[in-house]
């Protein structure tokens, strides 16, 4: 059996509501909420970024785990915020969690979908025996243009898994990938804010992959969506995940226990993750946990995980983190993004 043996997740306190936003904007905040799904989005303080975040998931996940950083073999960073272009933070958060120096790291970009590949290889090399214990680390602090579309849902958080063959809790049984040049989304060297492709990036991307990718596992695998307890999305958005999960046969009850978006926002890397972890403090041990990643450019990621028993004893507190929080003001918000 492989699968995630402990996790964690490091969500921001500091919330900005989207009324805030839409009074900067002379926006109506009940037509931007109806269309988004979005009641408030994380953001990160300004002494914060994506490695620091990572820092903090990641101690979470290894916190009681009885796992000793020096077992863990490799480490993938998913992000595309990094600190650095040119500088692995891979091998720099390894560093600040004591591993030792004889592990592979690399750092991960395939828009909100890099961490997800990190789960894949980590499979593979565990299921050759290769190495005993990955981690994975999704990690973003998104940064958009004022006044963009974006600017409602686009958040921060990071979620660090454990990947191992022993004490595992959550069993990947399958995944399956589809991907193909679809940029519907971008930022290019030196240009600090992403662009997009507007109407392009739901049916032709968000949900064509999300659903191949989907289908092509249900194939593999005989199962259909009325074999999961939870079904989890990438969250853009409140109303995408809703609307994949509707056109693959999931129900409402199946999905909404990963539905953190409206409170959280758009974690980009991490966003899908935090709706498992939202999932896992309620999921028990024999539940079947269907999840989809998405990446622009384009590609989805699609999982099967079976619950074990060993839930009971990792489970962590989400929803009491999620809901310590502070509320800022737009003025606040643009210092702690360095937009001013």
């Amino acid at each position: 059996m492989i699968g995630i043996v402990s996790y964690g997740f490091y969500i921001p306190k500091y919330r900005i509501r989207t009324e805030e936003i839409c009074g900067m904007w002379g926006k109506n905040p009940e037509e931007i909420k109806t269309s988004l799904g979005i009641n408030e989005k994380t953001v990160s303080s300004i002494d914060e970024d994506s490695l620091t975040m990572a820092y903090e998931s990641s101690i979470m996940a290894l916190s009681d785990s009885g796992i000793s950083p020096k077992k863990i073999q490799a480490v993938f960073f998913g992000s595309e915020t990094p600190p650095y272009i040119v500088n692995p933070s891979s091998t720099i958060l390894a560093e600040f969690l004591g591993i030792e120096r004889k592990y592979f790291a690399t750092d991960l970009q395939f828009a909100c979908k890099a961490a997800t590949g990190g789960i894949i290889s980590s499979c593979g090399l565990i299921s050759s025996k290769e190495i005993e214990y990955s981690l994975v680390s999704a990690s973003d602090r998104a940064v958009v243009r004022p006044h963009d579309s974006l600017e409602y849902s686009a958040a921060s958080g990071s979620v660090s898994l454990l990947l191992g063959k022993k004490n595992v809790l959550l069993e990947v049984v399958a995944f399956e990938s589809f991907s193909s040049d679809t940029p519907d989304f971008w930022r290019r060297e030196g240009i600090r804010y992403p662009s997009h492709g507007g109407r392009f990036t739901g049916k032709p991307s968000y949900f064509y992959h999300i659903q191949e990718s989907a289908k092509n596992l249900f194939h593999k695998t005989g199962l259909k969506p009325r074999d999961f307890k939870y079904t989890v999305f990438h969250m853009p958005n409140g109303r995408f995940p809703q609307e994949a999960a509707f056109s693959l046969g999931f129900t409402k009850e199946q999905i909404d226990a990963s539905l953190i978006v409206c409170y959280l926002g758009n974690s980009y890397t991490a966003s899908g993750l935090m709706g498992l972890c939202a999932v896992l403090e309620k999921a028990k041990a024999g539940d079947f946990i269907f999840f989809a990643s998405y990446g622009s450019g384009a590609g989805s990621d699609t999982f099967i995980f079976k619950v074990t028993k060993g839930i009971d004893s990792k489970r962590r507190k989400f929803k009491s983190i999620m809901d310590d929080k502070q509320y800022i003001n737009y003025q606040t918000y643009l210092k702690f993004m360095e937009i001013i």
